[in-house]
């Protein structure tokens, strides 16, 4: 899953307005930032097969570190940890909203990838299959950003044009981005897909941010 993650997130900082939304971005994405940095590094591991699944052609066979389960409940645990003294963080009620945005992750490619998701380090590998039925699993990954981004939208008011326009625009693209990923040539090299994926989500991260900011919590 892709942009579905940011669903979650957007979500989260309508519960939690003051918690910023680029943290939130980067916490829905934290398993997949730490993949393609171990991936660079040669620990994890994946090779481009095309049909592997019909709208995804990565084969991530090893990947032990990041998309366990036990793995993200680790990643989670140190996200509130380390997110705590964060501004607009502070408390640890707060602090635990990071930890679920960053376990969401989990949950939601449980959703979509073929079994290759472990259970705990290399084994017990599981996940239900939606990459291999595209037209479902667009649908869901729009659902999931866009129903995110509405509650988002309702809690908060424009300050101007941007602040407007801009959250629905960047929706947009993203699920245009989606769309190539989904339909697409395949990636180059494993490389080439660990690099952009880190991209993307400083990209996203820092446009949202900058979106946000172009808005103003409602009153309640």
């Amino acid at each position: 899953m892709f942009i579905g993650h940011y669903g979650p997130a957007y979500a989260i900082k309508a519960i939690r307005p003051a918690m910023p939304l680029w943290l939130l971005f980067i916490a829905v994405q934290l398993v997949d930032v730490a993949w393609a940095v171990l991936v660079l590094l040669g620990i994890e591991k994946v090779r481009i097969v095309p049909g592997i699944t019909a709208s995804n052609p990565l084969d991530l066979y090893y990947m032990p570190y990041t998309h366990s389960l036990v793995g993200a409940v680790l990643w989670s645990l140190a996200a509130i940890v380390l997110c705590k003294p964060a501004p607009g963080v502070r408390k640890w009620r707060t602090a635990a909203w990071i930890g679920l945005a960053v376990f969401s992750h989990w949950v939601l490619d449980w959703l979509v990838h073929r079994p290759d998701l472990p259970l705990y380090g290399d084994t017990l590998k599981v996940g239900l299959g939606l990459w291999n039925h595209p037209a479902i699993a667009l649908l869901l990954e729009a659902a999931l950003l866009f129903g995110g981004m509405a509650m988002y939208l309702r809690r908060t008011t424009a300050i101007n044009a941007i602040g407007r326009l801009g959250p629905p625009v960047l929706g947009i693209l993203m699920l245009a981005i989606q769309c190539y990923v989904f339909f697409g040539p395949p990636p180059s090299s494993p490389t080439a897909a660990a690099i952009t994926a880190l991209i993307s989500y400083v990209v996203f991260a820092a446009v949202a941010e900058w979106l946000d900011r172009q808005r103003q919590h409602a009153p309640v």
